[in-house]
């Protein structure tokens, strides 16, 4: 689909004529996703309906074309690609790679708590996709359990690049998701790259015990938490020593002494449970 993509592009303008629409798959604040096939191709695409009127109204044009122009230049087996984009008078249509298995949430909420196979065989996949996010100068800033998505083969894939930044500098501006701010951006300091880092012992930590470890009765106390790292493992479920040595030493308030993403791969827990044939695709 990308090379017919690319190839078409030049020649033509998409347009809604090109695609058969489907079934809804989701629906966010400032549109939908629907399933759809390019119709001479066959080739089966998410496209996401931006309404322009929510974006004027919200004021969201420039982070809407930095996050399009920042996933499609993005060439990963973790990430999810973007395509292309077109409009009309009324919308914005981004032509995006399918995940056939869906939000990962919806996996997490249905089990309760993943396996520390499972958990680190995602953990390896993240890694490896911020790594080489990292290496172009962008943070996300946004990985939660709903911006990843699952392909027909069970693979992670990153969505929703819409908070993040490319960027060689220190940014100011506090984004995101409550329960997976780290604390330089609770406190309104400068942050960089560490805060995926951070974002990772929080997932790790989720994934294996079914709820974020700062979640608290409300937001000034999860704030507070978040602030003190104060963190805690509960006796149930059972969760091995390595794995909550490495939610610990992401979890660092720190953000010059939280593991590298290197040492992320290297770690014992890692090595030991990820599935290789699912993080190492390049």
């Amino acid at each position: 689909m990308t090379s017919q993509i690319q190839q078409r592009k030049p020649k033509k303008q998409w347009s809604l004529q090109d695609f058969e629409i489907g079934k809804p798959l989701g629906k966010g604040k400032f549109g939908r996703v629907y399933l759809a096939r390019e119709a001479k191709s066959k080739y089966i695409v998410a496209l996401k309906v931006i309404f322009k009127e929510q974006i004027e109204k919200y004021q969201l044009h420039h982070q809407l074309r930095r996050e399009m122009e920042i996933q499609t230049s993005l060439r990963h087996p973790n990430v999810l690609r973007l395509y292309g984009w077109f409009h009309d008078d009324e919308r914005i249509y981004l032509i995006l790679e399918y995940a056939h298995g869906g939000e990962l949430y919806r996996e997490l909420r249905k089990t309760g708590h993943l396996s520390e196979k499972q958990a680190a065989t995602y953990i390896a996949s993240l890694t490896q996709a911020l790594a080489y996010c990292h290496e172009k100068h962008v943070i996300h800033r946004d990985i939660k359990p709903e911006n990843l998505l699952l392909d027909h083969e069970g693979r992670l894939k990153i969505a929703d690049f819409g908070w993040s930044v490319q960027s060689r500098s220190k940014r100011h501006t506090m984004c995101g998701t409550l329960d997976y701010l780290a604390p330089e951006m609770v406190e309104n300091k400068a942050h960089d790259y560490a805060v995926d880092n951070w974002t990772l012992g929080i997932l790790c930590y989720e994934f294996l015990y079914g709820v974020p470890p700062f979640e608290a009765e409300s937001q000034k106390e999860t704030f507070r938490r978040i602030m003190k790292v104060d963190l805690s493992f509960p006796s149930t479920p059972q969760v091995s020593a390595e794995a909550k040595d490495l939610i610990s030493r992401l979890l660092v308030k720190d953000s010059s002494k939280r593991l590298s993403l290197q040492k992320i791969m290297d770690h014992p827990w890692i090595i030991k449970n990820a599935d290789c044939t699912c993080t190492c695709s390049k």
